[in-house]
């Protein structure tokens, strides 16, 4: 649910057109950082229960380098700044791997159990 709301309001942000709107890039932003908590949450809470195999750990820090990557870029796009088209493609394909391997990195936290 929480990525169905940072895509619809990423996208709701790039049809609304430059300069942003304050309030949905806020909401924007927060709930993006809300899903890194999250993982950095489950991945401590996991560790804790049980030592975290290599792979799960590696499926944590990949995931969370995603974010931060997508959070740059955005962040980046948010300026009143023009960026390179890279900076654009980057943010358009970062939240699809954040997905990805956050359910990758969820679905081997859970096979543990």
């Amino acid at each position: 649910m929480v990525f169905l709301i940072i895509f619809l309001s990423g996208i709701w942000l790039s049809r609304s057109g430059e300069p942003y709107s304050g309030v949905v890039l806020t909401v924007h932003k927060l709930i993006s950082l809300a899903a890194v908590v999250f993982l950095v949450i489950a991945l401590g809470q996991a560790n804790k229960a049980v030592v975290l195999s290599t792979i799960a750990l590696t499926g944590g820090v990949v995931t969370g380098l995603l974010f931060l990557c997508a959070i740059v870029s955005g962040g980046l796009l948010a300026t009143d700044k023009p960026m390179p088209e890279a900076v654009l493609t980057l943010h358009r394909v970062m939240p699809f791997l954040s997905v990805i391997s956050t359910a990758v990195t969820l679905y081997l936290l859970l096979a543990r159990k």
